[in-house]
């Protein structure tokens, strides 16, 4: 198993053939919320944060969505602590 920041580098070089327990590992590191009602989509969220994004659990998730959970992470750490 990568270590989270190890994966998070590797998601930014390449937003390609992820699964959603990767990104799960990565949002747990950083204290990102995750929502899933039993559907086939997670919601990650984080409170002070607008931002919301919306993840389907087919596999591999397509980059598009591995982008904006990038986008989400960096608005997360920009938070003041």
């Amino acid at each position: 198993m990568i270590q989270p920041l190890k994966m998070l580098a590797a998601m930014r070089k390449n937003p390609r053939d992820w699964r959603i327990g990767d990104l799960l590992a990565v949002a747990t590191h950083c204290a990102i919320a995750c929502r899933n009602d039993g559907g086939s989509h997670h919601v990650f969220g984080f409170p002070g944060v607008a931002l919301k994004v919306c993840v389907p659990t087919h596999r591999p998730i397509r980059p598009v969505y591995v982008r904006q959970f990038l986008l989400l992470v960096d608005a997360v750490k920009e938070l003041p602590q």
